[in-house]
């Protein structure tokens, strides 16, 4: 660009040569559409400007260095990932180098995903770097489904870390508001019933619901009787089974068997969001015992096991149906 070829070539800037190029710092840009720019750790002023004008953001790399130089030279320009608008000026593109307001990306982990798939949604995120820990040194329902924010380059295992530590601050203040007299001795006996609520319904406004069937149950010394417990003692390690439970999978031992074994399973079988060990600490009050679905997609739920046991036909009926179709 001559401008920047003629002050650079002068030992010192000329009153009208210095309103030349305030103008060019403080005017619309060359950048035509918006644009991510990433500026490596250590990259120097020259090879700042070299991005900057590779990418369409400055129009020359010299005009760059000067309007530093002039107008903002004691504040160091921050490495990261930035974004910039169509027509950004020099004057807005320093500001936001010398800020470090860098770019924030996202991921969303789904609520009810067991600990393997989320160290496995994250190792594929773009943008983080390092790897995730071995999935045997992370508990079951260890990490708590959110969406969390984070800049390029940032550690995978510090947003594992993130998703450990908010688990147990949304578990100790939902703890701390617990429902009187619940058959949960613990926190975490509240994070395995949670775990359950998590993958026996998507339904939101069923939560609580599911979760009091579940208490009034332990109440009565019931078993469980949750499907969704079997499948994960029946699944490859630390994870659910694949395909639909048949009536002899009910009838196989193990830890998670909860037709076979009394109150809780020994662990968490999924990951559950804040709504579902909500819904386990402040379950609704109801002394219904039974739920099955109704092909909506819901759950129809019952008090006794003649309703149940209608419900249960009334559900058969309709995967005949859709079988035939």
């Amino acid at each position: 660009m001559a401008l920047a070829i003629i002050l650079i070539a002068g030992a010192t800037v000329s009153a009208g040569s210095a309103v030349t190029l305030y103008r060019a710092y403080s005017g619309p840009g060359p950048l035509v559409t918006d644009v991510s720019v990433v500026v490596p750790p250590g990259a120097t002023g020259r090879a700042i400007g070299v991005i900057l004008e590779d990418s369409g953001v400055a129009a020359d790399y010299r005009l760059f260095l000067l309007a530093v130089r002039f107008f903002v030279p004691k504040l160091p320009l921050r490495a990261g990932e930035y974004a910039f608008s169509k027509g950004v000026s020099l004057r807005e593109v320093i500001a936001v180098l010398q800020s470090g307001q860098t770019v924030v990306r996202r991921v969303t982990v789904p609520e009810g995903l067991n600990t393997r798939e989320i160290l496995r949604l994250v190792a594929s995120v773009d943008g983080l770097s390092g790897s995730v820990p071995n999935a045997a040194v992370v508990p079951e329902g260890a990490l708590l489904p959110e969406t969390y924010h984070f800049s390029l380059g940032d550690h995978r295992e510090g947003l594992i870390s993130r998703m450990a530590v908010a688990r147990d601050a949304a578990l100790a203040r939902l703890w701390a508001h617990r429902k009187v007299n619940l058959p949960l001795k613990t926190p975490y006996e509240a994070l395995i019933l949670a775990s359950i609520v998590e993958r026996e319904t998507a339904v939101a406004e069923e939560r609580a619901r599911v979760a009091a069937v579940f208490i009034n149950r332990l109440n009565l010394g019931m078993p469980l009787q949750s499907d969704s417990t079997v499948a994960y003692g029946l699944g490859p390690a630390g994870t659910q089974l694949d395909r639909p439970l048949i009536r002899r999978d009910l009838e196989v031992d193990h830890p998670y068997n909860t037709y076979l074994h009394r109150g809780l399973p020994p662990g968490p079988i999924a990951s559950p969001g804040v709504a579902s060990i909500a819904a386990a600490l402040d379950p609704t009050e109801t002394d219904e015992l039974y739920f099955v679905a109704d092909g909506t997609g819901g759950h129809a739920f019952a008090r006794t096991l003649a309703e149940h046991n209608r419900n249960v036909a009334r559900w058969r009926r309709i995967q005949r149906q859709q079988r035939a179709r």
